[in-house]
């Protein structure tokens, strides 16, 4: 007998030395609500974890996602998360938000002090505390490939 956990497919898009961050809506029946994460969102079936990430942040921001790579997998006694990563090759301008309250290019000092400011919101959100560490991963091995 096997409890399959949720499976989601996130991605880390970059830019500038700025990782491209959603503000979750503040609902409090969904993970995170109210602070910054990922893009992407839940596996579908049938569907792997790289279909369903280019599927997200197609639905998420109207990006098409350019050539990604897989940067891990943290699994935790809620859900799965496959991360993957690429580069933003657009303007955030040029993105739609169609699900979250805001979106903006976080620096690595927002992601290191745990938060940052959101215009729409009119005040400072704290990272979602998993989305935080996947940053911060991603962050470490960034300068640790240098």
């Amino acid at each position: 007998m096997t409890n399959q956990l949720p499976e989601v497919a996130i991605a880390i898009l970059y830019q500038d030395n700025k990782y491209l961050m959603q503000l979750r809506d503040n609902i409090p029946t969904i993970a995170a609500a109210g602070c910054w994460g990922l893009f992407g969102g839940h596996i579908e079936p049938g569907e792997t974890p790289e279909v369903a990430v280019k599927r997200e942040l197609i639905e998420e921001i109207g990006y098409e996602l350019p050539t990604f790579a897989e940067f891990g997998c943290y699994p935790d006694e809620k859900v799965i998360r496959y991360v993957f990563q690429a580069p933003l090759l657009v303007d955030i301008n040029q993105l739609e938000l169609n699900e979250g309250w805001d979106m903006g290019l976080l620096t690595l000092e927002d992601i290191s002090s745990g938060s940052c400011y959101s215009a729409i919101a009119g005040e400072i959100r704290p990272l979602g505390t998993m989305h935080q560490r996947i940053m911060l991963d991603f962050i470490n091995q960034q300068s640790a490939d240098k």
